[in-house]
């Protein structure tokens, strides 16, 4: 099968070509899925696309009309793709369901940490020669109250560390994860309830239409002064003007975000030359108790393997019999 894989970004090529074993016939571009690039695809059977690809209807209407009739998936969320469109079309769309959950929930982790000691800005002062400790307070995670949003396998991987360092775990999730709470003490709550008592409250829910901007105005007011909030999940279910809001009021203490609602023309690039013209997004950036990684959670080799894996294993289905098990629409 013909594949051309969109977005390539460098670090996850190597791990494509050697999973696939030469069966596939994989053709790279770091050039982002749109309508201007549709076009590129033209002559192949499948594309591989990655989170900041568009695969909107008129973009699908394209890749159809030039012949592409698989879209294998680098990701676990699907929100980018016009599932429906798809399907109208008659093009088979498969994701990555699961990968390393443990990556992306060690990173919320260790945002939390960064946060709380306040790490940055103790090494900036450092730097400086500056050794005072006034502004390096933090407090015991052990104890504290963890509301997790969302308990799949990466909402789990993370409540089963917090577990270790001896936090009261609550969670929010429309199911509740029954072999989760069969491991470690969990209580589920409303989500009213988990922002009311959560000294730390971290997001693990997929984006779709229910869920987003799930955190507004609304919730940010029901959270406990100087909460920590953690979102690796998916940007859009922050609504970021009013997470700003809640910063300078001070509600949220500190936040941690490897996700931001409009991050597509900003993250996996480089805009030292080029300088980002968001503005909201460079408001939140200035606050000093932000910390903002540029959507890096499933960096890890063992996350990078599964991805590759999966995305593989889903176009050799399709090649040998036209069907993936993993197949979203």
């Amino acid at each position: 099968m013909k594949t051309l894989v969109y977005s390539i970004l460098g670090f996850d090529k190597a791990f494509l070509e050697k999973e696939s074993h030469g069966n596939q016939e994989l053709v790279f571009t770091e050039q982002f899925l749109n309508e201007n690039t549709a076009l590129l695809a033209k002559g192949f059977d499948a594309v591989s696309l990655f989170t900041s690809d568009d695969a909107s209807e008129k973009v699908l209407q394209k890749l159809s009309t030039y012949g592409v009739k698989y879209i294998a998936l680098r990701s676990v969320g699907y929100d980018h793709v016009d599932l429906t469109k798809a399907k109208s079309l008659g093009m088979k769309v498969a994701n990555v369901p699961e990968y390393s959950p443990n990556a992306i929930a060690e990173l919320a982790v260790a945002l939390i940490l960064a946060l709380n000691r306040k790490l940055v800005l103790g090494q900036s002062l450092m730097q400086t020669g500056d050794y005072r400790l006034d502004h390096l307070v933090g407090f015991d995670l052990h104890g504290k109250t963890i509301g997790i949003v969302g308990t799949g396998k990466i909402g789990a991987a993370f409540a089963k560390i917090m577990n270790g360092f001896g936090c009261k775990i609550i969670a929010f999730d429309i199911k509740e994860n029954k072999e989760l709470m069969d491991e470690i003490p969990l209580t589920y709550v409303s989500l009213e309830d988990l922002c009311a008592t959560a000294d730390v409250i971290s997001v693990h829910y997929l984006l779709n239409a229910k869920t987003t901007h799930l955190f507004n105005k609304s919730t940010f007011a029901l959270m406990k002064k100087g909460v920590i909030f953690i979102n690796t999940a998916r940007g859009g279910i922050v609504n970021t003007k009013d997470l700003i809001e809640a910063i300078e009021n001070k509600t949220i203490g500190a936040a941690g975000l490897d996700v931001y609602e409009k991050e597509k023309p900003i993250f996996f690039l480089d805009h030292t030359d080029t300088p980002i013209k968001d503005d909201l997004f460079l408001k939140l950036r200035s606050h000093p108790n932000v910390m903002i990684t540029g959507h890096q959670g499933f960096l890890t080799n063992e996350a990078l393997k599964g991805i590759t894996h999966t995305t593989i294993a889903n176009l050799n289905a399709w090649d040998n019999n036209g069907i993936s098990e993993n197949e979203v629409n």
